[in-house]
């Protein structure tokens, strides 16, 4: 639990959650498709992370596409009163496991109810609209209908708290004139920082924002100056790229995600881990150059 509390806290509407959270999307089988290799293991990962004290889990139905929020709730239903589950809707999976827009109104609400009834609960604590896009980044355009649909079922209290994913700054103030926006969740890492000044914004508003592909994703960071500090740090380099998030703005929850044990104390280890300014100065460079 120390490891955690060294991070810090943040609001997530009206939950507070540590910052250095858990993301389940790896649960799944190869390319987020199908079932896990060795469903023991992704269960036993769940339950170490809650047991470490990790409250905010990240997740959604198309994972799998079923199969984490059906781990989830395998692993650790019923839930721990502390414990914030965030799913995100907005697409679905093809047979082929191909990723596919599913962001009409009868899309959406029909996404909700599988999470629910997948997660096994009455509400969920949080829904993200995952707007497509150009599936890793975000594209410009309205999404007044999708987000309104979210609103409505979030008066009728299947939703709690409403949150955005792959978004632009724009379409993060469109949605907010509609209802309360808690986080969003982007593609940012030290080498990927597009969202800088969207980042700080948000802070000043109380939002948080949720870094996905914080290591990199499918292409892994890598850097001669990374590595270096680590070295000098006595960590692994995604260890430190971790930490820099952390020091990087108050507002940033993260949810690596991970299949391995041992990965995950890893990656949990990096809550403890503090960059004095040499290292922040040395890692500032890295997103000058990208």
């Amino acid at each position: 639990m120390s490891k955690l509390t060294n991070a810090g806290t943040y609001a997530l509407g009206r939950r507070t959650v540590h910052r250095m959270g858990y993301g389940a999307m790896q649960l799944a089988g190869p390319g987020v498709f199908g079932p896990p290799k060795d469903p023991a293991v992704a269960l036993a990962v769940l339950r170490e992370a809650v047991a470490s004290g990790v409250d905010h889990i990240d997740t959604s139905d198309f994972y799998g596409p079923h199969v984490t929020n059906r781990l989830i709730r395998e692993a650790l239903h019923p839930y721990p009163d502390r414990l914030t589950i965030v799913t995100k809707v907005g697409a679905v999976r093809g047979a082929d496991a191909s990723w596919n827009p599913a962001q009409s109104p009868a899309a959406l609400a029909a996404a909700v109810h599988d999470n629910l009834r997948n997660l096994g609960v009455d509400a969920l604590d949080v829904v993200n609209l995952r707007v497509m896009g150009s599936v890793h980044a975000p594209s410009e355009g309205s999404i007044e209908l999708q987000f309104a649909a979210l609103a409505e079922l979030q008066q009728q209290g299947l939703i709690r708290h409403l949150g955005l994913s792959n978004v632009t700054a724009a379409q993060v103030a469109e949605a907010r004139g509609i209802a309360e926006v808690v986080c969003v969740q982007n593609h940012y890492n030290l080498a990927h920082r597009e969202d800088d000044e969207l980042i700080d914004e948000l802070g000043r508003a109380g939002i948080a924002y949720v870094p996905f592909f914080p290591l990199g994703g499918f292409t892994p960071l890598q850097s001669d100056t990374l590595s270096g500090v680590a070295r000098r740090l006595d960590a692994t380099p995604m260890q430190v790229a971790l930490a820099w998030l952390l020091a990087r703005a108050p507002n940033i929850l993260l949810i690596p995600g991970t299949s391995s044990l041992a990965h995950f104390r890893e990656n949990l280890a990096a809550a403890a881990i503090r960059l004095d300014d040499d290292a922040l100065a040395s890692l500032a460079t890295i997103g000058a150059q990208a």
